[in-house]
């Protein structure tokens, strides 16, 4: 619609006070004013001086006389809302033949990898991996909607210290049980052991102070923590027995996280590890101190100066010659271009605490001389708390995601069963619909908000059936379906209807915005545009329901119409759903 009337609205201007312009301000015009589309008077005035009203009267005249869309207009202020024919609307409705995939490109230009989960190999995935997976998976699926080619992966954090803790742990006192022997998921089991270590450290500590230790002191000497130090040193060394062990607990939590990634939803193309990237980096790093990118300190330690950009100095190689993360993370991002050498873009999906380490990561690359480090983007996002507070790993006080998965669904359960609307379901079919409305309940509460706020993650809260909810969304869908299956109607036919009804128009309006909000959503990287659109279109479809009769409707021409508008309605939000990878019901 813009594009129809930018040209107009310039062609105006420049007819009536001889002016041209590159750019006027659109917007949606406010709901308490009559109109459709409002354009903004106040930045014309740098150009054309007057007054305000006046100026918009003989612009929205110009537009009415030479717009064949335009029906009215009004002026409030600085202000001018134009008023837009039922034709048109009726006119774009009946262009599109099918809504199911309506705003998605198809074709397919500029490769980007989206990296999201990056899990450590010592505990399963908790709240905050939710949060992570469900943020990373969807800003995938919204970018390749956007017409990008998309990879989606993850590196996986499976050495250092921590690993060796549960290995140390499980060597101790694991008496050589397994997931099969135990019946745990084998993220779980690695989980306990890793729990079981900080115990025993901690009570080790508490040994030692009590024998006259300080508290530093006996921090570093606690005997558990030095067989973990040594079992890392062993694992870097490369020792048989070591790296045997390494494996095999990992590959228990590998399996245990595909169960958990399986549960959620979420998938990847292509893995990474850290075992094979922690050594990545440092030939870059080697070839920057000769082009004068980093410098060496007398101790013989790597660093970069970014003092100029107002960040500080940052070591990328300690003066034993080791990597630091940021080395691995330089040389990770170089291998995935080499893998993949239609990437454009990388998005990495990791906490708002890791801001400034993009930052540097990013700022080093561009300083390198990398072209495509210009598409670097840090989806950054805040923490999820809960009403109990903080979680914290190693005391096992974490919200695990299949526990918090598998309450979902039997809340959905309880709720669904005190509504009393399932007659006729057999048992495995509300198996299936509670998974549906416990799992959209979660995934629709975390990503409706914008990443880069907080979240008060309430369970009870984001399964309610009325409000912003995913359980509300999936409702207005099912009642569409049960509306679509009565009415039998053409989708396809073309209704010559001369006007349409305030809340017909309202619904045109909003689809007619939807490819617009996934081109918004890509760009800002925010699944949350998507949500909350969804969410205006079910209250604006629900609207309709109440005030527009469907099969009472004065004609048959009606009916078909707004038959067709809910079949639209209903495939815009099955298809924006799947962008927010959550399911919708056909029945509920």
């Amino acid at each position: 619609m813009q594009n129809i009337l930018d040209p107009i609205a310039k062609e105006g201007i420049k007819s009536i006070y001889k002016i041209d312009l590159e750019k006027i301000e659109f917007q949606d015009t406010r709901k308490d004013f009559e109109g459709d589309i409002t354009i903004v008077v106040f930045p014309l005035l740098k150009h054309i001086k007057g007054n305000p009203v006046e100026i918009a009267n003989q612009i929205g005249n110009y537009v009415k006389d030479h717009s064949d869309i335009v029906s009215g207009y009004n002026v409030v202020k600085g202000f001018l809302n134009l008023v837009i024919s039922d034709a048109y609307y009726i006119d774009y409705f009946n262009q599109i033949p099918d809504f199911k995939d309506f705003g998605i490109v198809k074709d397919k230009s500029g490769a980007i990898m989206v990296e999201y989960s990056s899990p450590n190999t010592n505990k399963p995935l908790h709240l905050g991996h939710i949060r992570n997976n469900l943020l990373g998976y969807s800003v995938a699926e919204i970018l390749s909607a956007s017409g990008k080619k998309v990879y989606k992966t993850q590196i996986i954090n499976d050495r250092g210290i921590h690993i060796c803790k549960s290995m140390v742990a499980w060597t101790k006192f694991g008496q050589g049980e397994t997931p099969e022997t135990t019946g745990l998921k084998g993220d779980k089991l690695v989980g306990n052991y890793y729990v079981k270590f900080d115990k025993e450290y901690k009570k080790e500590i508490k040994d030692l102070i009590a024998k006259g230790k300080t508290e530093e002191e006996a921090k570093k000497e606690a005997p558990i923590l030095l067989e973990a130090q040594e079992m890392l040193r062993q694992w870097e060394a490369g020792d048989p027995d070591t790296v045997a062990l390494w494996k095999k607990m990992n590959q228990w939590v590998y399996k245990g996280f595909d169960q958990s990634y399986k549960e959620l939803g979420v998938d990847f193309d292509t893995n990474y590890y850290e075992s094979d990237t922690y050594l990545l980096g440092k030939e870059f790093v080697a070839e920057g101190l000769e082009t004068g990118v980093f410098f060496k300190k007398d101790d013989g330690s790597v660093w970069i100066d970014l003092t100029d950009e107002g960040l500080d100095e940052k070591i990328v190689l300690r003066a034993d010659g080791t990597a630091v993360y940021m080395t691995q993370d330089i040389g990770t991002a170089i291998q995935r271009i080499k893998d993949f050498p239609d990437i454009e873009g990388l998005v990495y999906t990791v906490g708002n605490e890791q801001d400034y380490h993009f930052k540097v990561l990013f700022l080093i690359l561009k300083k390198m001389g990398f072209e495509w480090a210009q598409n670097l983007h840090h989806l950054s996002y805040g923490m999820v708390d809960l009403p109990e507070g903080k979680m914290k790993s190693r005391e096992g006080t974490v919200v695990d995601a299949d526990d918090l998965m598998r309450e979902m669904t039997n809340t959905a359960g309880e709720i669904s069963q005190e509504l009393g609307k399932l007659e006729g379901y057999s048992d495995e079919e509300k198996q299936r619909l509670y998974k549906i409305i416990g799992l959209g309940a979660l995934k629709y509460y975390i990503l409706k908000v914008d990443p880069k706020k907080r979240i008060l993650f309430d369970p009870k809260e984001s399964i309610d059936f009325n409000g912003n909810t995913g359980p509300f969304i999936q409702y207005t869908y099912a009642r569409i379906q049960s509306i679509l299956r009565k009415a039998k109607v053409d989708s396809k036919e073309i209704i010559a209807i001369d006007t349409l009804h305030p809340k017909e128009k309202e619904l045109v309006k909003l689809l007619q915005s939807y490819p617009v909000i996934i081109q918004n959503s890509a760009e800002n990287l925010s699944p949350a545009l998507i949500a909350n659109f969804t969410y205006e279109l079910v209250k604006s479809y629900n609207s309709f329901y109440q005030s527009v009769p469907i099969f009472g409707a004065a004609n048959e021409d009606e009916k078909t119409l707004r038959v067709q508008l809910s079949s639209a309605v209903s495939s815009v939000i099955k298809s924006s759903f799947k962008l927010l990878g959550i399911e919708v019901p056909e029945r509920m």
